[in-house]
């Protein structure tokens, strides 16, 4: 488990937050300041909103499933786009993460303002997210220390996960000693 709080690291939502923004979350870490907070967004909430039907001009490039996400509860109202480039090349119309983890090296926001034709061709696959995840600056370390969330590592496939419904147990699942065994807690505990 990672130590500290870092652009590109995940928080998981542990079995003691029920929060139903964040109950069994997975949030990628996009930004972090300890003076100013820290920004992420929900990578294992799909809506029932397709792409095609908010931003069609974007549906093309959009990784499956084709359908907004809940990015988290503040300005639900706008979309932040996540996309991977396959190089180095930074395109125009995106902005890399400033994070030296090599599992997000070519992670980064999309302007969506941007013509799409832009970067059809350099981008490898993106994903749009309504609204995101905010902490004022403490407001998660305190969140951590009271135990609602795990920090870990991110690997490279999870930004992108073909069935985001899996992604906790699977994050979980990969971790050594007794976090894996979290991933086998029952989504009500009352039923055990």
């Amino acid at each position: 488990m990672a130590e500290a709080i870092y652009v590109g690291g995940l928080l998981v939502a542990t079995p003691l937050l029920d929060d139903p923004n964040f109950r069994r979350s997975v949030v990628l870490i996009l930004e972090h300041d300890a003076d100013g907070g820290t920004l992420g967004v929900v990578l294992n909430r799909p809506s029932e909103i397709a792409v095609t039907q908010v931003l069609p001009v974007w549906d093309t490039l959009v990784s499956g499933p084709a359908v907004l996400f809940e990015g988290g509860p503040v300005q639900t109202d706008s979309a932040l786009a996540l996309a991977a480039v396959p190089s180095g090349e930074e395109p125009l119309g995106w902005r890399r993460l400033h994070a030296g983890t090599p599992a997000v090296s070519r992670l980064g926001t999309v302007d969506l303002d941007a013509p799409p034709e832009i970067l059809a061709g350099e981008i490898a696959q993106m994903r749009i997210f309504a609204g995101y995840a905010g902490w004022t600056s403490g407001q998660l370390e305190s969140e951590i220390a009271e135990g609602a969330w795990y920090v870990v590592d991110s690997e490279v496939g999870d930004t992108f996960d073909a069935d985001p419904g899996r992604l906790w147990r699977s994050v979980l699942r990969r971790q050594r000693g007794e976090l894996a065994f979290v991933a086998t807690h029952p989504d009500d505990p009352t039923m055990n």
